[in-house]
């Protein structure tokens, strides 16, 4: 089968047991990889009620069509499970080296079930998977992880997912991490891994993913390769924290706990800051010319940060800088770096720090209660600390490390006004006060609140239109603080597009077009696919996960906002406007219409399972 490797790799950790499953091509076209993968996997085999810690959880490692094909941004693949943090739907987005390297091992996706008496760690190579011990890697971090790895098996170029110590002692909001830098980091996946005594996922092939058309591939990869420095040089240059400062002048930087949109600290720690200071080196994915990724060092008297863990990303520099008030970039390194070892999510666990330290300037925690730390916002120190006291959950940090609604329910009343979080994911550091579209996308998204899968209102702005939209049947300009059917009929059709990425294993940072992508997969894959074909899996991923949430207790009063963002900013910030519950209520409604699910439940109607081609979850539903 041309661009997957037609296997599927099983373990079951609890009976020692491996083995491969080989699914129809049809099974490869209807759900494309990624997360399409994990979202059939989950609902069709995991019963409902399931402990997200408990053995019976899968954890699914899953590459994408794309996926280990020699062109810029297919490094990407999807961890997914039914998450400790939210109790939902779980997955998680990673690039870097590993997913292709499974992929060129023989494996287009890992399900792991059970629990292993010892730790393990499981070594994929050449087509054929063993378990092997891990005793004596538990309790280390990721580098001293892949360090003996690698040193047993005598191999440098062998990559890895694992977890940390904060994995291991089932931080909620921990993640897989991939080669050091590179976090599948939200949902709390990490802690599964931890749960089952999986240390790490060891990988080593040879580039063999079969084409379609190989030359056609080779001649969109030299495209790219002759172009991306005029489409993309600004990521090179300053990476994903390149932006950091224009966002705050708009007024959409999470800003100390978001109550504000503009930090008064951005210029010290936005990309050209990193540049031009702490940063060493670019690092890059799997076959990517742009190498976005940022390479710090510091060594001085306060912080001492090792390159080998990469460097913050504005995700980063977004939670443990402007979200904590912080300004310096040695200390937002030296957190990175931590959340590195011990395998945490960075978007979470500074947004408990920052979290913590509203509810110390509130008088609601003491000195006390935070075993002697000052959690005032800018107190780099501090945060730092209470990010290794996370890892290891020790004292306030083993509170954090529970997530935010058991940390607010701790802290006790009045707390729970300052957590931002969604289906109890903590936001990422984008301010949708500023953009109502993407509050929409923040109250719906199957995983709690995520960017990834998200809808970015500044293209609807303005008339006319790009021709994208037009093409989709948008044609008039909305505000990007208005939300009304035609920004949701913009919203349904941009979002099902976006998940098309994390079904692909393609990185939505690297600019191909939407026309290059469908040839991607057409030269690749040898299908004659088209947009509508494409979509549509992405829209039956969405729908699966939707199902898998409703199995599991969610409804339509989940899809909510914080209380925060009916909120002004603090200071008065430009281009804010409090979301209005009312209005995101009544839009709700209409995305539930055009999504074919039921307005007032949410839930797909048997006529939209027809269509998707998906009847069979039906059962899921209670329907027979």
């Amino acid at each position: 089968m041309n661009g997957f490797s037609g296997k599927v790799l099983r373990v079951n950790l609890s009976e020692n047991r491996i083995w491969t499953e080989e699914p129809t091509e049809s099974f490869y076209r209807r759900y494309l990889g990624g997360q399409g993968f994990i979202a059939y996997y989950l609902l069709k085999e995991l019963p409902a009620g399931v402990d997200p810690l408990g053995p019976d959880n899968l954890l699914i490692f899953a590459t994408g069509a794309i996926t280990g094909v020699p062109v810029a941004g297919s490094g990407r693949s999807a961890v997914g499970g039914k998450s400790p943090l939210t109790g939902g739907y779980g997955e998680a987005d990673v690039g870097g080296f590993f997913g292709a390297e499974l992929k060129q091992a023989g494996y287009d996706a890992v399900i792991v079930q059970g629990k292993a008496d010892k730790p393990v760690y499981l070594w994929i190579h050449d087509g054929e998977a063993e378990l092997r011990s891990a005793q004596h890697l538990w309790g280390k971090t990721t580098l001293e992880t892949q360090e003996t790895i690698q040193g047993e098996l005598d191999d440098s170029r062998v990559r890895l997912a694992m977890i940390g110590p904060g994995g291991e002692k089932l931080v909620r909001t921990a993640c897989v991490i991939n080669d050091l830098k590179h976090a599948a980091g939200r949902t709390g996946l990490g802690a599964v891994m931890g749960s089952k005594n999986l240390k790490a996922v060891a990988a080593r092939g040879k580039p063999q993913v079969p084409l379609a058309d190989a030359e056609g591939v080779r001649e969109l990869g030299r495209w790219m390769a002759a172009n991306w420095k005029e489409l993309a040089w600004g990521l090179h240059d300053t990476g994903t924290d390149g932006g950091l400062v224009d966002l705050s002048e708009f007024g959409a930087l999470p800003t100390r706990n978001f109550q504000d949109g503009q930090f008064e600290g951005a210029e010290k720690i936005t990309g050209a800051t990193m540049r031009d200071t702490i940063l060493t080196d670019r690092g890059g994915c799997y076959a990517c010319p742009i190498r976005c990724k940022r390479v710090v060092a510091v060594d001085d008297a306060d912080y001492k940060v090792d390159p080998n863990y990469g460097g913050p990303e504005y995700e980063t520099c977004g939670s443990f800088g402007s979200n904590c008030g912080v300004d310096d970039l040695r200390a937002i390194s030296k957190a990175n770096e931590i959340c590195n070892a011990y395998s945490l999510d960075t978007i979470a666990t500074g947004m408990m720090v920052s979290f913590a330290m509203e509810c110390y300037e509130a008088g609601l925690l003491t000195k006390e209660r935070t075993g002697g730390l000052e959690l005032n916002f800018g107190n780099g120190k501090a945060m730092v600390e209470l990010t290794r006291m996370i890892g290891e959950r020790e004292g306030l940090g083993d509170i954090l490390a529970e997530g935010p609604k058991a940390a607010a329910e701790w802290v006790g009343p009045g707390a729970e006004q300052f957590v931002v979080a969604v289906k109890n994911q903590p936001f990422p550091m984008h301010e949708c006060r500023t953009r109502h579209g993407q509050a929409l996308g923040y109250a719906v998204s199957p995983t709690g609140a995520d960017h990834v899968h998200n809808f970015w209102d500044g293209g609807m702005e303005k008339e006319p239109l790009a021709e994208d939209w037009q093409a989709v049947g948008v044609y008039e300009a909305v505000p990007q603080t208005e939300l009304n059917a035609t920004k949701v009929r913009a919203f349904t059709h941009v979002v099902n597009g976006a998940w098309l990425a994390n079904h692909l294993g393609l990185c939505n940072f690297v600019p191909w077009t939407g026309d290059q992508i469908i040839q991607l997969v057409r030269t690749i894959t040898g299908w004659q696919t088209n947009r509508h074909e494409l979509l549509k899996a992405c829209e039956r991923g969405v729908t699966l996960a939707r199902i898998f949430n409703l199995r599991e207790g969610f409804s339509r009063k989940d899809d909510v906002l914080p209380p925060r963002m009916r909120m002004p900013h603090k200071s008065g910030t430009v281009n804010e406007k409090p979301v209005d519950p009312e209005v995101l209520d009544e839009n709700l409604s209409i995305y539930y219409g055009m999504m074919g699910w039921d307005p007032e439940t949410g839930a797909p109607t048997l006529a939209k399972l027809q269509e998707l081609d998906i009847e069979w979850a039906a059962d899921r539903l209670g329907r027979q």
